[in-house]
């Protein structure tokens, strides 16, 4: 009776909790001092927060007037967010954040190249964020591309770094198998395509690398399905 009681106990305080970090988030945006005080592990743990609370029909309604209102005079965001362009996969959606929240980085394929990197290196560096995702998804149609050797205009030469993903993945070997219509080979590729991702970063940022040495902050791989709403993350 009296452990039961203590559960009940903790049960009320976590739910009155999760309540007042609701109405924090509800009028409130981060600010240096909470920034600060968040590091890598609590920045992931609100990132998946955030993506329980998109499955679950549970986000936060907030006042976005307020939070215009709060950031006019300068941005706090706890994570940087590399992910594709994908219409289904915007980062603020799937992980409930406001304006002020995160930095959203897009492109197709979710890769690096020196200006993304100076990106990374701006938000963690400059404006302090605690954590960067690399967040592929399932059925990917730039990954599909990559597979088939899609030829189209500038897409071409940009379809080049995901190619290295294709290589990676070394099964199916029947040629016949290594393409579009085979969606578990593309989602294997999507993969390897966000691994491959956090190792470009780490090999060619210093200041990136450096700060993930440190502890300042980490660098992380997350899938998003389609599907489901679901982020999977590769721990």
């Amino acid at each position: 009776m009296f452990q039961g009681k203590i559960l009940k106990q903790k049960s009320l305080l976590n739910h009155i909790k999760r309540i007042k970090m609701e109405n924090l988030l509800k009028y409130n945006t981060h600010t240096k001092e909470s920034q600060a005080a968040i590091n890598h592990d609590m920045a992931l743990q609100l990132l998946k927060d955030g993506n329980q609370r998109f499955l679950n029909k549970s986000m936060i309604s907030r006042s976005f007037d307020k939070q215009i209102e709060m950031t006019s005079l300068g941005q706090y965001p706890f994570a940087t967010v590399l992910s594709c362009i994908d219409s289904r996969v915007s980062s603020e959606l799937i992980f409930d954040q406001g304006i002020g929240d995160i930095f959203s980085i897009r492109i197709a394929g979710n890769f690096v190249n020196k200006d993304i990197l100076g990106s990374m290196e701006f938000a963690c560096k400059l404006a302090g964020t605690k954590i960067i995702v690399v967040l592929g998804h399932t059925s990917c149609g730039a990954v599909k591309g990559a597979c088939d050797d899609a030829k189209l205009g500038n897409l071409t030469s940009m379809l080049e770094n995901i190619k290295p993903a294709v290589q990676k993945v070394t099964e199916p070997t029947d040629a016949n198998l290594r393409n579009s219509g085979n969606i578990s080979f593309v989602n294997k590729v999507a993969e390897q395509n966000v691994h491959l991702t956090i190792k470009r970063i780490l090999a060619e940022s210093t200041v990136l690398s450096e700060m993930v040495h440190d502890g300042s902050i980490n660098i992380i791989g997350g899938m998003y399905d389609i599907h489901t709403g679901e982020v999977t993350f590769y721990e």
